[in-house]
């Protein structure tokens, strides 16, 4: 987990691309509010919590005179907790962090509630606060849904987040359409399950949107979606990432584990063969892809055949961007009681799984020497190419453009390329 964390910060972020979307949203509805400082939290892992408390105890000894404001999901599921922290002036859930009056100032003879969290089950809405533009970003992130359906059992995000909801195509569009105007060459697509897009109000499915949004507005250069679950992909999805040259050639799959009976035990519903021959699939649509996975290391139960077959299919299904999570225990989910791993063997797996995760990376940039790419720069002469592998340019760009070049050699983890060549 990271955090936009700057004191000087209206806004600090943790977590995913959904919350960097929603924080542009709580930024605009700030900007008369007198020194506020809003920690949009994550809920995903206990260590993202503890991240976010020693943050906010932070703040308070640099802005002293500031009104704390926490919300997100960990605020959603836990608001005692966050209401307990003497630095904390207020809590939000997260649907009244994205209504204005939640930061407005009180009248001098109003004490405003302290914590302000409604029940997220109930919710059918998604807030519509349209973006002009995201703080120091080259990228643009669109909200597509909200919340998610399904219950694994290791996650506790559908309760911080309520039931799916699908935002309507003409916002998405008119979305991606503005913040085209404002001079962004590159939108990601995410949410909280994008793949369940349309499930919820009998729409057409993700493959549909995405067809739309660059039908509609032919000014996009790059479209890229965040996580997909495996299953839900659709055909008419299938059919883009063969078809749509602007639809980048990088997915990021819900992986989670690469053993059958710990996928069972993780209620997911989609099993390795299903992955692997997804993998396959989007390679002979698209070539030379590249793919990610998010990735458990120690769920409970998991031995050391179990924990191989992950560590397997890094390999066999060509994974090369890795988000691998040590298994941690959230409170009130049936993996929480489930029989655990020792803490030193998921750390040992979660570490053997990013070093193949980085082998395999490091094998398919060297591969890239001598391609033709484009590069969305983003600082310092520096950004990213089509396969989301890091690229630095041998000469000055500014931030946002995209410049053709080739890849001349290897910089540590870096692609050196030359404009033009």
């Amino acid at each position: 987990m990271t955090a936009s964390d700057l004191p000087s910060s209206r806004v600090v972020t943790f977590g995913c691309r959904l919350n960097a979307a929603e924080s542009e949203m709580i930024r605009t509805l700030t900007e008369a509010a007198d020194d506020v400082v809003v920690v949009n939290t994550c809920a995903v892992t206990g260590e993202a919590e503890r991240q976010a408390r020693q943050t906010i105890r932070r703040l308070r000894r640099e802005r002293p005179d500031a009104r704390i404001v926490v919300t997100g999901c960990a605020a959603q599921i836990h608001p005692e907790m966050f209401a307990a922290m003497p630095e904390v002036d207020q809590v939000l859930g997260n649907t009244e962090k994205l209504r204005a009056e939640s930061f407005a100032a009180p009248m001098p003879d109003q004490v405003p509630d302290r914590v302000m969290v409604a029940d997220i089950m109930a919710e059918r809405d998604v807030a519509e606060h349209p973006i002009s533009g995201f703080d120091g970003r080259a990228r643009a992130f669109v909200e597509v849904q909200q919340g998610c359906d399904h219950r694994c059992t290791f996650c506790v995000i559908p309760y911080g987040r309520g039931p799916n909801r699908s935002v309507p195509a003409e916002r998405v569009i008119a979305q991606v359409r503005t913040l085209v105007e404002a001079g962004f060459a590159e939108v990601v697509l995410t949410g909280v399950d994008i793949t369940g897009y349309g499930t919820d109000a009998g729409a057409s499915a993700l493959g549909g949107l995405v067809r739309r949004v660059l039908a509609e507005v032919p000014d996009l250069a790059r479209l890229r979606l965040s996580s997909l679950d495996p299953v839900e992909i659709d055909g008419e999805l299938l059919r883009a990432v063969a078809e749509e040259e602007r639809l980048m050639p990088h997915f990021h799959l819900s992986v989670q584990a690469g053993d059958d009976l710990v996928l069972r035990r993780m209620a997911r519903r989609h099993r390795r063969a299903d992955v692997l021959t997804l993998a396959a699939r989007l390679r002979e649509l698209r070539g030379a892809v590249t793919l990610g996975a998010d990735l458990i290391a120690g769920f409970p139960t998991e031995d050391e055949d179990m924990a191989k077959r992950s560590l397997d299919l890094v390999e066999e299904g060509g994974f090369t961007h890795l988000h691998v999570f040590p298994f941690s225990p959230r409170p009130g989910t049936p993996a929480a009681a489930m029989p655990p791993v020792p803490g030193r063997v998921v750390r040992e797996r979660a570490a053997a799984l990013r070093a193949r995760g980085e082998a395999a990376l490091a094998a398919f940039r060297a591969g890239r020497v001598g391609s033709a790419v484009t590069v969305l720069v983003e600082a310092d002469n520096q950004g990213f190419c089509e396969r989301y592998l890091p690229v630095r340019l041998t000469r000055p760009a500014a931030p946002g453009a995209l410049i053709a070049a080739r890849v001349m050699r290897e910089d540590g983890n870096v692609l050196i390329a030359e404009e033009g060549v």
